[in-house]
């Protein structure tokens, strides 16, 4: 969006709406959920674009700096520090994500240079390739949390990945998979 104008979006505590020149972000860069009139963004999307200068966020007439908004969404999700850091890491390898609440999951991601909003039959519509979970490096996983992980990736034809977030905020992505004898 080099050169044109930033887009405003809106502050609604667990999410940024998006009424007016939405259609770059969500048809060709594929951030958000569209709705008719609006796209509703994730924490980290919103925060995403904000670091790409992409986007200004704003609630009533305050215009939220980068600071400040992220020390804000920290406030509302205990998570959402280590979930940015692995959401910018997989955007900026040029990977498209979307929530993964539905499979237990911090994110869905699809391979580069997919539409994942393509039409048409269900088999001939993109398909996730990772289903990722992001945990500080200190955080302790039991095995049926794994194994549930895995199998609920699974069920859908995609690998389990936890991106596991370090004090110097670096991420290590470790694949977990069912193997049968």
């Amino acid at each position: 969006m080099t050169g044109e104008e930033k887009v405003e979006g809106f502050l609604l505590q667990d999410r940024v709406r998006v009424w007016e020149g939405f259609e770059n972000i969500h048809n060709e860069l594929y951030y958000g959920k569209k709705f008719d009139d609006h796209v509703d963004l994730s924490l980290s999307e919103a925060m995403h674009l904000v670091e790409r200068d992409e986007l200004v966020v704003k609630d009533d007439d305050k215009e939220y700096g980068r600071k400040e908004l992220f020390s804000k969404f920290c406030s509302y999700d205990d998570e959402f520090q280590q979930k940015f850091v692995v959401y910018s890491d997989l955007r900026e390898r040029g990977y498209i994500l979307k929530s993964g609440f539905k499979f237990g999951a911090h994110f869905r991601v699809y391979p580069r240079g997919v539409n994942p909003y393509k039409d048409g039959p269900k088999d001939q519509k993109e398909h996730t390739k990772w289903v990722v979970h992001s945990v500080p490096e200190d955080h302790n996983l039991s095995f049926a949390e794994m194994s549930r992980a895995v199998r609920l990736a699974q069920n859908i034809r995609a690998t389990m990945l936890w991106g596991v977030v370090d004090s110097e905020k670096g991420v290590t992505y470790y694949k977990v998979e069912r193997i049968t004898p």
